[in-house]
């Protein structure tokens, strides 16, 4: 069975939750993930290995340009690699949280993603998680959700996988480093992070992760008894 050619957009601030519903969604629907963030990492990891982090206009467009980087799945297991190296962990360092944010707000580093996000979804049968998939990138998606959950709540998610990883931080710094980038992602004038207008919001706090892709499942199909394949062209 061919999957369906509909795209789905999951947006959301870190610790939503959105990258392992995503993983999830994409697993029960038979779809592919695609991760944004994940993208703005690898630019921010390059230019801090680099370090050009000051680096701008055509030099950064026709470096992003150059990257060879693979993203394979989303959630926890996910595997990031650049030019054969396995960079999965090194990207998901507090540090690199700051500086991909940073990155999002030049528009050099915007243009070329979505550029490679676009072309992506012109194939179809996608799950594209984010910070502006619903209002930018795809905005005519054909369903659209937006993941939020409070500070505390997904301060501690975040804290909990660092640590998880290896990484010594305490809850109060990862609180501290997510208020920040939920301030810098907000404010933006690039693409700022907000819901679509017609984008379902879930609040994500008090819900598991299953709960939630249920209730997403739901939304797609309307609350009836109807299975993915109806979505399928004929």
């Amino acid at each position: 069975m061919s999957k369906p050619n509909i795209i789905i957009t999951i947006d959301g601030p870190a610790g939503s939750g959105k990258s392992t519903v995503t993983k999830r969604l994409a697993e029960r629907l038979g779809l592919d993930c695609l991760d944004t963030g994940a993208m703005y990492r690898v630019v921010a990891w390059v230019l801090r290995k680099q370090n050009q982090e000051d680096l701008s206009g055509e030099a950064l467009t026709l470096l992003i340009k150059g990257l060879d980087f693979t993203i394979e799945g989303n959630g926890p297991a996910q595997k990031v690699w650049i030019e054969g190296k396995d960079i999965s962990q090194e990207i998901r360092t507090p540090e690199i949280s700051r500086l991909a944010s940073a990155m999002s707000m030049k528009a050099e580093v915007r243009s070329v993603l979505a550029e490679k996000q676009r072309a992506l979804g012109k194939q179809g049968g996608l799950i594209a998680e984010g910070r502006d998939m619903g209002t930018v990138i795809f905005p005519r998606a054909d369903y659209k959700f937006f993941l939020d959950a409070s500070l505390d709540v997904r301060a501690k998610r975040r804290y909990k996988e660092l640590i998880q990883r290896g990484q010594t931080l305490s809850l109060g710094e990862v609180r501290q480093e997510m208020e920040a980038r939920d301030r810098q992602d907000q404010e933006r004038t690039l693409a700022p992070l907000r819901p679509a207008a017609d984008a379902l919001v879930i609040d994500t706090s008090d819900f598991s992760i299953e709960e939630v892709v249920q209730l997403i499942c739901s939304r797609i199909f309307h609350g009836t008894n109807a299975s993915f394949g109806d979505l399928l062209p004929a």
